[in-house]
């Protein structure tokens, strides 16, 4: 039976902030690293080893990453980057306080943009300049998104690597952002579109998953902190 860990990165900067986050790349606050080292000394005590690693190209995966790692005493292991498990594209929100936009569109409103599966922020009025990008087709890259536009990019990525590694017997971890892991949450647990907006993922709290061969899900555990 193979293992899927999932984990949010630590509370970042613009966490803290309560600031919409998306693409802009904060790093982690205090509270960020401390949450993500408990992380790792968590899945060591749990005794759960992996065999690969994947997070994405923003600097909070990053560090969490590194940082759980670190406390498992496996920093040799080699780690996938890949902008499909960014959080989703905040849009036009991106930057701005959550209380003052709630303030300002009403708490309905930002709880629709929040949460919904199919409903997209106001779109962003520039386009994404930043070398880690480069090599992207700009065309692939939204000015905002919903959670479904983030499933139609998380889930390329999961069938054409994580799924794969997973079927070889191999345990993964997967360490990401809110979003992009509730769009494969979805996926995986069959997560209705009414539902999913319900779905909570907490900042640095590993999700273990037991899977059989067909990639079912036999047992779900959330190490709390």
């Amino acid at each position: 039976m193979m293992k899927l860990v999932f984990i949010r990165h630590g509370e970042s900067e613009l966490n803290l902030a309560n600031v919409f986050t998306g693409w802009l790349d904060p790093r982690l606050s205090e509270k960020g690293v401390k949450e993500a080292q408990k992380a790792g000394q968590d899945l060591k005590e749990a005794g759960i080893e992996f065999d690969t690693v994947h997070t994405s190209m923003l600097s909070r995966a990053i560090q969490t990453t590194y940082n759980v790692l670190d406390q498992m005493d496996r920093l040799y292991l080699p780690v996938n980057k890949n902008w499909r498990l960014n959080e989703r594209h905040y849009g036009g929100l991106q930057g701005l306080n959550k209380a003052e936009t709630a303030e300002k569109y009403g708490d309905e409103q930002v709880h629709i943009w929040r949460r919904s599966f199919d409903v997209r922020p106001p779109l962003a009025e520039e386009g994404i300049d930043d070398p880690r990008y480069a090599d992207l087709d700009q065309n692939r890259l939204l000015a905002g998104e919903c959670l479904k536009d983030t499933l139609a990019r998380t889930l390329p990525y999961w069938e054409d690597h994580i799924a794969p590694e997973l079927k070889q017997g191999k345990n993964v971890l997967v360490v990401a952002h809110g979003n992009s892991l509730r769009s494969i949450t979805k996926y995986l647990e069959n997560i209705s579109d009414e539902d999913i907006p319900s779905v909570e993922i907490a900042t640095g709290e590993p999700i273990v998953y037991d899977l059989d061969e067909d990639l079912n899900v036999v047992n779900k555990t959330i190490l709390e902190k």
